[in-house]
């Protein structure tokens, strides 16, 4: 059994409930398969083949599906490559990059290889956030625009790596819903479907551990493209204030917003990228 999974009947659970994602996917999409250092990669290929290239990058504990709610929009204007990252509950290889190495950087040297890219946009949220401000701190001629959802690695991380200790302590209630709910700062109401599939994923899915190494002020002042940052005012993982003063203060090309009534997971941001993109 891999050790990202807790069994290999939550493992089975997990990937039917995405590939149901993938067969409800709202536009024409290729699934690509491809070789890297880290194991296969599944990228989810859409919008016109000659449009500019954009990589989306999710979360921890997260996979494509993340995008759902997007990729119809960004589609129409670019060709959007949402990639699975190792080590998370998607297509990809279950092995997990060690986190402030190299090792992440030469795997997305790889996906940009396969998808014959020599530079994209990139858009990551949360861990996919981290990755690919490391990824353009490493590689900055590859990073054409980057934009940051909830990124690690820039404000202090208020707890253990992102639904850790938190969840443990706040799962005891044994409402896993109103727990994933208080987690991500999403509404029952209006996001039921969304915190449905985290509640499957983290009954059967062990996350990373640990703290996300931060970025230090040289590496963020050395930074060539538009940077676009995006947290909630909310958010009960990372220091939002002090993501979006960093950033402000020491990315040269930096528009950085602090979102009212948002928590971790910031969904709904989908035509202030595209805007921020084009």
């Amino acid at each position: 059994m891999s050790a990202i999974y807790k069994s290999e009947a939550g493992r089975s659970a997990v990937q039917v409930r995405y590939r149901e994602v993938l067969r409800e996917w709202p536009v024409a999409a290729e699934q690509l398969r491809l070789p890297t250092s880290q194991g296969e990669t599944f990228v989810l290929a859409s919008g016109p083949a000659d449009a500019p290239p954009v990589i989306l990058l999710h979360g921890s504990g997260g996979n494509s599906s993340t995008w759902r709610g997007d990729i119809a929009t960004w589609a129409r204007d670019f060709r959007v490559y949402a990639v699975d990252m190792p080590g998370e509950p998607g297509g990809s290889a279950e092995n997990r990059p060690e986190l402030g190495s190299e090792n992440l950087a030469l795997w997305l040297d790889d996906v940009l290889a396969g998808l014959e890219l020599p530079a994209a946009s990139f858009v990551g949220m949360s861990l996919g956030g981290w990755t690919a401000l490391d990824y353009a701190v490493r590689r900055p001629q590859r990073v054409t625009k980057l934009a940051l959802l909830c990124p690690g690695g820039i404000g202090k991380q208020k707890y253990g790596w992102i639904f850790k200790n938190l969840v443990d302590h706040l799962f005891n209630n044994h409402d896993m819903r109103r727990s994933a709910a208080i987690v991500t700062g999403l509404s029952a109401e209006e996001y039921g479907g969304v915190l449905d599939d985290v509640v499957l994923v983290f009954d059967h899915f062990n996350p990373r551990t640990g703290k996300l190494p931060i970025f230090t002020d040289d590496q963020l002042r050395a930074l060539p493209m538009p940077v676009l940052v995006l947290v909630g005012d909310r958010d009960v993982m990372f220091d939002s204030n002090k993501t979006a003063q960093r950033a402000t203060t020491l990315i040269p090309n930096a528009d950085a917003r602090i979102l009212p009534d948002t928590g971790h997971a910031v969904l709904g941001q989908t035509e202030p990228v595209r805007e921020f993109l084009l």
